[in-house]
């Protein structure tokens, strides 16, 4: 069974089981997401077609059913977990199916028994799903589910107490609003005890876990500044770096990293990474994971150097780990790994030949490390070369490059070209039209290669010339549209610099690109057109939150004061003043905090409202789709309902004309049977005759006397002859009555069977004929459903219209 008849099959089934749930409706849809999963269903969600979208709404919706069957729950949400294979396919499933707010409100529905395979399965895809993806605090069941994970951690139970805290960690990271949820209630300090406990688990992964979510409830915090102080730092940034070189697997890997990212952007944790002492040696081990690591580990790793190239201070530092020989394995009070040693074990690689083999390898699968690695490169130019340069020229003379002809960067003998190469190859994957390919990451890496040619084209060969080529050429009209029309300042500051040098050029496409231009300014007006609101209320003057009356000057003047004074310092003689101002301070520290978090949920709801009414322009899209394609249906079906009329009248003309013939031959048989009748009287009679002539015959023989031997003999020469021909005479009209019977029995047999013919074909004109018009009526009343669903919906978005539209107002007035 091919895919298309496999989606027809399921979606028929999820409208029987919708219609009605009953034992075999629901083996019978349990079968058909089988028969799915059984099939390579990756591009299903991307293909970007109205069947997968409706049979993956029917499953969501069969799985968030309450009374749903257990098991084919769990049957759906395993092919929805092989569904979320990409990032591109996870986040449609988050945004556009509300599959988050399902498998939520199926923990809730179980969560007295939470050790049952259902809800571990349910906690899997949610992890996956949540991760580096933001979850609204609006979001329905997600308290429930706070909840059901804050008991299940501290229940100590192993076999859900992992996955519970991954999600925790997902949904902790990067959102104030579940985070200042998680802070307000009452069991959260007994929470804190328990995470503090896990720190010494002997699982790698379970610690990374818990660590995670403490620094996203309390990196800020008193408890934070207690964790993460300047005695534990050391030992956790020694435990955090020992998880990625020596972690359990991918998964502790990436979340060890997104780990450490985190911390690097509180300025007082980067500070003590540049006081830490083993940080070379722990960098240079990380850089050992890029030689001969998949693409999702090397991805990771390229993201934690680029976030420690962020910081000013560890820039200089990964410079020289780069250009360094590879350095000793790390000490055992960092760590080891099984079999590794001095004396033992290949020589490992060169830091900066990893970094290369990633920026010059292909790009099937691994557009996102060639990226990153080009952007460390770009962060790692801008450093300044005299404070590395006895390893610059260690690796120069050691790779074969010159370090006098660069200024801001390193090139091999083959640079010009190994450009080029690279920017056709991700020319190409910009004009592919595969539903994987991302048009925006692609045409940053574009630009940051052209940019790398702009630096180092006045010192490598050939690599001016390769240059103005590239920017003649016209494929390069997306990556300046989408660079030019992107919503990040460096983006459009590298478009630019790079146009100002492509206009002068005289093949430059430049009617192409504002055609361009102005296309995806018009694909992007509808989001702006949903942003206004939200832009609105950005604009509202902050001073006014912090204004305690409108009428009173008086007030707003003394809150400026103590704003002034807050940030030049207070300079107070008396005791009794201090107390008084720090008890002001407080006040208006929680005033502020309460309207920050007023201001956070205010975002969230407005967030919530767009994504909303992009969801409800989507249903209205589909319902009208489905309305046309309906519509064509029932059109169709009309057609074939008239065309089988048509055929049944003929029929059953052709019925009558076959009833009378089938009359006449019955007639015709009895007329035949009855003369048959009466020549089987006559060879009776016949018989008869001939009997008592031979009676008589044998009688003469036994009985002749003289005196009567000529009496008889002349008796018998008289009748005899003329019995003997009326004999014949019979037998001949028997004969041919006898054929005529035949011919008339097979005649009847053959109308026999051109009868039960005409009335088979009668009966199957009637059952078809039914059948179509049970099909009418079906579409009928699928067309009065979407109608009434499509009613149903411009209600929805009139009223959440005059909802916001209402609320926008009450904030502004307030």
């Amino acid at each position: 069974m091919d895919m298309t008849m496999c989606l027809k099959s399921l979606l028929l089934a999820i409208q029987q089981h919708r219609d009605c749930m009953s034992t075999q409706t629901t083996a019978k849809l349990q079968k058909q997401v089988e028969e799915l999963s059984g099939l390579k269903c990756d591009q299903l969600l991307s293909s970007g077609k109205m069947l997968p979208s409706e049979c993956v709404s029917g499953l969501v919706e069969v799985a968030g059913n309450p009374n749903s069957c257990p098991v084919l729950v769990g049957t759906i949400v395993a092919l929805l977990a092989q569904l979320a294979h990409d990032e591109d396919s996870r986040e449609m499933l988050h945004s556009s199916y509300n599959l988050t707010s399902t498998l939520a409100s199926v923990i809730h529905q179980h969560s007295a028994t939470p050790g049952e395979p259902l809800v571990l399965q349910c906690l899997q895809v949610l992890q996956k799903l949540t991760y580096n993806t933001r979850v609204f605090h609006s979001t329905n069941y997600i308290h429930e589910l706070i909840a059901f994970l804050m008991t299940n951690i501290q229940s100590h139970n192993d076999d859900i107490t992992m996955p519970c805290l991954g999600l925790m960690a997902n949904l902790c990271r990067y959102n104030h609003s579940i985070q200042g949820h998680i802070k307000s209630l009452d069991n959260v300090k007994a929470f804190y005890r328990t995470l503090v406990n896990f720190l010494a688990h002997n699982s790698l992964t379970v610690v990374v876990f818990t660590l995670s979510i403490l620094a996203g409830l309390t990196l800020n915090d008193k408890v934070g500044e207690k964790l993460f102080d300047a005695k534990n730092i050391h030992q956790t940034f020694q435990l955090v770096f020992n998880i990625i070189v020596n972690g359990d697997g991918t998964l502790t890997r990436k979340y060890s990293v997104d780990l450490l990212v985190d911390l690097l952007k509180s300025p007082k944790i980067a500070d003590y990474l540049t006081r830490y002492e083993h940080f070379s040696a722990c960098v240079s081990q990380v850089m050992g994971l890029l030689h001969g690591k998949e693409p999702d580990s090397a991805a990771k790793v390229l993201e934690l150097l680029l976030a420690v190239c962020s910081v000013s201070g560890l820039r200089a530092l990964l410079c020289g780990v780069v250009f360094q020989p590879a350095g000793p394995r790390l000490r055992a009070g960092l760590g080891r790994r099984p079999g590794a040693g001095r004396d033992g074990g290949p020589k490992p690689e060169q830091p900066g030949v990893s970094l290369l083999r990633w920026l010059s390898g292909p790009l099937e699968s691994a557009e996102s490390c060639s990226l990153k690695a080009l952007q460390l490169f770009s962060e790692l130019l801008e450093v300044r070369w005299p404070c590395w340069d006895t390893p610059v020229q260690r690796f120069s003379d050691r790779y074969h490059f010159d370090p006098q002809r660069l200024e801001r960067g390193f090139v091999f003998e083959v640079g010009a070209q190994l450009c080029l190469s690279q920017v056709e190859s991700l020319l190409a994957c910009c004009q592919d039209n595969s539903p994987l390919t991302s048009h925006q990451v692609f045409a940053e890496a574009v630009l940051k290669t052209l940019d790398l040619m702009s630096k180092l084209r006045g010192q490598v060969k050939d690599m001016e010339t390769s240059f103005y080529r590239m920017l003649q050429d016209q494929r390069m009209v997306s990556p300046f549209s989408v660079a030019l029309t992107s919503h990040h300042r460096d983006t459009v500051q590298t478009g630019l610099a790079l146009l100002v040098e492509a206009t002068p050029l005289p093949d430059f496409p430049s009617l192409i690109l504002g055609e361009s231009i102005a296309a995806n300014n018009a694909y992007r007006q509808r989001e702006l057109e949903l942003s206004v609101k939200r832009v609105a209320v950005e604009e509202v003057p902050p001073t006014r939150s912090f204004t305690l009356s409108d009428s009173s000057n008086s007030s707003t003047k003394s809150v400026n004061s103590l704003i002034e004074k807050m940030q030049n310092g207070f300079e107070l003689q008396e005791p009794g003043e201090d107390v008084r101002v720090s008890e002001i301070i407080d006040v208006y520290e929680q005033k502020l905090s309460a309207l920050a978090a007023k201001e956070s949920r205010l975002q969230d709801l407005l967030e919530a409202k767009a994504l909303a009414l992009s969801q409800a322009d989507r249903l209205i899209a589909q319902n009208r789709q489905q309305k046309a394609q309906a519509e064509a249906e029932a059109r169709q079906l009309g057609s074939l309902l008239k065309e089988a009329a048509r055929r049944r009248e003929q029929l059953q003309a052709e019925l009558g004309s076959q009833v009378q013939e089938v009359e006449r031959s019955r007639a015709d048989t009895q007329e035949l049977l009855q003369h048959n009748g009466r020549l089987q009287q006559d060879s009776l009679e016949h018989q008869a005759l001939k009997g008592a002539y031979n009676t008589l015959l044998s009688r003469s023989h036994a009985h002749t006397t003289p005196a009567l031997t000529l009496s008889p003999r002349c008796v018998c020469v008289c009748v005899f002859p003329a019995l003997r021909e009326q004999l014949k005479a019979g037998e001949v009209q028997a004969k041919e009555k006898e054929r005529e019977r035949r011919e008339l029995e097979e005649t009847v047999d053959m109308l026999r069977k051109e009868l039960n013919k005409t009335e088979q074909a009668r009966k199957d004109a009637n059952i078809r004929a039914s059948s179509l018009e049970l099909q009418k009526d079906q579409v009928a009343v699928k067309l009065k459903q979407k109608e009434d669903e499509l009613n149903k919906h411009s209600a929805m978005i009139a009223m959440i219209h005059s909802l916001s539209s209402g609320k926008t107002k009450n904030d502004l007035s307030l």
